[in-house]
C-alpha cells in the first residue's frame, strides 16, 4: 500500500500546483523556461504513475475488504463510464457543446470514472486510488472554474457536429475499454 499512496502523492502532488500553488508555477516557468518546465512535470507525473500503477498492483494481490458492493453497482459503473468517456472526449473534440457548459470536460471526465470505480470496488486498495483521485478531481476543478472568473474567460458556443462526434468518440472509447482492453490491461472485464 507504501507504494501506491507514494505514486499518488508524486503524481497527483504535481498535478496539484495550479490547484494549490499556480502563482508558484508562473514564477518557475519565467525561470527555467515553459520547455523545461513541462518536461520535469512529465517525467516527475510518469515517476508517479509507474509507482502508483505498480502500487496498485501489489496492493491487488493482498486485498483488504471493506465493503461488498451489490451487483447493480457494477451496471451504475458502467453507465457512469460511458459518461466519463464523452466528457474525455468532449475535452479534445472541438467546438462541442458540452466543453462550452462545463468548461473542464476531463476533470469531470476524471471525477465520474473515479466515482464510478469507487461505487463497483469495495477493497481498501480501491478506496485509497479512486477516492485520491475524486478529491483531486473534485477540488481541481474548484480551481479551474475559480481561474476561469478571474480571468473572464469565456467559452465558445458548441456545435451540434462537435457535441454528436464527442459523443461518438466518447461511446467508441468506452466499447473498446469495457469490452476488451480493461480484461487485457488490468485484469477485469468489466461487461465481457
Amino acid at each position: 500500500m507504501i507504494y501506491l499512496i507514494a505514486g499518488l502523492v508524486i503524481f497527483l502532488g504535481a498535478h496539484s500546483v495550479r490547484i494549490f500553488s499556480d502563482s508558484w508555477r508562473t514564477r518557475a516557468i519565467g525561470k527555467v523556461g515553459e520547455k523545461t518546465f513541462k518536461g520535469i512535470f512529465s517525467l516527475v507525473s510518469l515517476a508517479g504513475f509507474v509507482l502508483l500503477v505498480w502500487g496498485f498492483g501489489v496492493a491487488r494481490e493482498t486485498p483488504v475488504v471493506v465493503w461488498s458492493p451489490p451487483i447493480a453497482m457494477r451496471h451504475i459503473a458502467a453507465l457512469l463510464t460511458l459518461f466519463a468517456f464523452i466528457f474525455l472526449a468532449a475535452a479534445y473534440v472541438p467546438a462541442n457543446a458540452i466543453k462550452a457548459r462545463i468548461h473542464h470536460p476531463m476533470v469531470v471526465a476524471v471525477k465520474t470514472w473515479a466515482l464510478a470505480h469507487l461505487l463497483a470496488n469495495g477493497t481498501l486498495a480501491h478506496l485509497v486510488l479512486f477516492g485520491a483521485f475524486l478529491i483531486w478531481a473534485v477540488l481541481d476543478f474548484i480551481a479551474a472554474r475559480r481561474r476561469d472568473r478571474t480571468n473572464n474567460i469565456q467559452y465558445p458556443a458548441g456545435t451540434k457536429i462537435g457535441t454528436f462526434a464527442s459523443v461518438v468518440v466518447g461511446f467508441t472509447g468506452w466499447a473498446m475499454v469495457a469490452f476488451w482492453l480493461h480484461g487485457l490491461l488490468i485484469g477485469v472485464k468489466p461487461l465481457g
